[in-house]
């Protein structure tokens, strides 16, 4: 029971995974290129908005239900629950946790509330879509990859 516990916990990890890698290869690959042709008020009037909507129940599911997922499988490993390949899962596991969950706290999340905080229309809100548009992109480059590899992971351990 525990092993089957284990194998589906491993299989909700890289789907889940693989979801959100894919959310943030949306904004990596063409949502925040598509802002920055935007003016800079209507850039960072959109963006306000994407950051209000995206706090969602389906998201959250996908982005922190998988997080909780991650620390199970840490755990269940700690524990011995059935046969986790520490070698595949840990690093998948830990590298959402760091890459996904970290960045976004210690570095997007900080950004958006900057941009929260500023109205649209402002020589300051302007001044810092410039530095936005690189820094959150940057990091959300980084929040693609790391889900991305530990889906990869994940898939592994399952084979």
């Amino acid at each position: 029971m525990i092993e089957r516990a284990a194998v589906f916990l491993i299989f909700a990890g890289a789907i889940g995974s693989g979801l959100v890698a894919g959310i943030f290869f949306a904004f990596s690959s063409f949502v925040m290129a598509a802002l920055a042709r935007l003016p800079a008020e209507q850039g960072v009037a959109a963006m306000q908005s994407i950051n209000i909507t995206v706090i969602n129940p389906g998201f959250f599911l996908a982005f922190f239900g998988t997080a909780l997922i991650c620390l199970a499988l840490i755990a269940g490993w700690i524990c011995g629950w059935g046969d986790i390949d520490g070698k595949l899962v840990l690093p998948a596991a830990c590298l959402y946790l760091a890459g996904c969950i970290g960045v976004t706290m210690a570095c997007n999340v900080p950004l958006n509330e900057a941009l929260a905080a500023l109205p649209p229309a402002t020589p300051e809100a302007a001044k810092l879509w410039l530095r936005y548009l690189v820094d959150w992109a940057f990091w959300n480059h980084v929040r693609t990859v790391a889900p991305l590899l530990s889906a990869i992971l994940f898939t592994l351990a399952l084979m």
